[in-house]
């Protein structure tokens, strides 16, 4: 007798990781019914061409909610009975003061996993964060200790706490690495675009810290996959780290960078870096402040008005701490990841849909 598929509700649907799981569920024939819940609606959330056409699927329904209001999430949890819940929402924008994270995350979430816990439903799983430890020569376990580094971090930290204390919860967490590929615009990409603009100033573009800070990886289609994969086990109570074979440092990722603009690059090093975080938010607006002029010049030189991309970075973007995960639970549990690591072609990848999709220049590449 063929097992019935399951019906999922993904929180936060529109979103990076959340439109990817959605089509990994779509795609791949795995469920009855998928409803997107998300505050903002698909016709204005640069869904690419594929994705729209996932969307748009009969299977996909979508419901506008704001999770933040108890209210609002209990009315897109609606009155289905739910086999799975993965929670992909939560406050993303850089910059804000620390009570928007914790309302948009920590209030959010609690939202949801008692939403969750009162319907029973089998599997309610939380994207949390990397971020949770660090330690440059020893990879961060998921029983290790945990202290958090950044503001996001910090709230999916308290969010894990809720979770594990909700009674009736049937919860799966996942801490995913810098998560890239289709889509992104806030992992790796602020990094791209930075390159296009040391590009448009002909300088050589300096960078914190050296080559060797750990900013480990994880691509998102490999997120998803992983997400759907934790599911289909259905063994709850568990925290599993998401992170790539390749073991990704800083240096890694300039080399491309300087590879796709064909720009040159060096680093502060970590005594000047130091120093110069002695004063962060002054560093800061000066830095935003030589991108960002540029970058608009960059867009209008490629007849671009508008885009959700930016060069813009926040004080947890200027952090030596090193992001540096063990994944071996995950893998000996049996998952195996398609995308080993970044690679000038999947960064490119990700550069020509935006291209696409009108919203990175074209011009902003060397001639060939």
């Amino acid at each position: 007798m063929a097992t019935e598929k399951p019906k999922v509700l993904v929180l936060g649907g529109c979103g990076f990781i959340g439109r990817h799981i959605v089509c990994e569920l779509v795609a791949k024939n795995i469920t009855s019914g998928v409803c997107v819940v998300d505050k903002v609606p698909p016709q204005i959330a640069w869904l690419n061409e594929q994705q729209a056409k996932i969307f748009n699927e009969d299977v996909v329904t979508f419901r506008s909610a704001n999770l933040i209001n108890s209210a609002s999430c209990s009315a897109a949890f609606g009155e289905e009975q739910w086999d799975w819940v993965i929670n992909a929402a939560g406050e993303t924008k850089t910059g804000q003061v620390e009570a928007v994270y914790h309302e948009g995350i920590v209030r959010l979430s609690t939202n949801c996993a008692n939403e969750a816990a009162k319907r029973r439903v089998k599997v309610y799983l939380e994207i949390s964060a990397g971020n949770m430890g660090s330690d440059e020569t020893v990879p961060h376990k998921e029983s290790d200790d945990c202290n958090p580094w950044t503001v996001t971090a910090r709230c999916k930290y308290l969010v894990e706490k809720e979770i594990k204390s909700t009674p009736d919860l049937n919860w799966i967490i996942v801490r995913p690495a810098i998560v890239y590929g289709l889509s992104d615009k806030t992992g790796l990409t602020p990094r791209l675009v930075i390159g296009a603009v040391y590009r448009e100033l002909k300088e050589t573009m300096k960078i914190l810290w050296d080559e060797n800070l750990h900013i480990n990886t994880v691509h998102v289609t490999d997120v998803a996959r992983a997400i759907v994969w934790l599911c289909q086990q259905g063994r709850t109570g568990h925290i599993c780290n998401l992170v790539d074979d390749g073991n990704t440092k800083q240096g890694d990722i300039n080399n491309i960078i300087s590879d796709i603009f064909n720009i040159n690059h060096k680093y502060w090093g970590n005594i000047v870096s130091s120093i110069a975080k002695n004063d962060t938010a002054g560093l800061i607006n000066e830095i935003n402040e030589k991108h960002l002029v540029p970058w608009a010049k960059v867009c209008s030189a490629g007849g671009l008005d508008n885009t959700p991309l930016t060069p813009y970075i926040d004080q947890d973007s200027v952090h030596q701490n090193h992001l540096h995960l063990d994944g071996s639970k995950l893998r000996a549990e049996g998952f195996t990841y398609s995308v080993p690591k970044p690679t000038q072609e999947n960064l490119m990848e990700v550069l020509m849909d935006f291209v696409t999709m009108k919203i990175f220049p074209a011009s902003a590449f060397p001639s060939q």
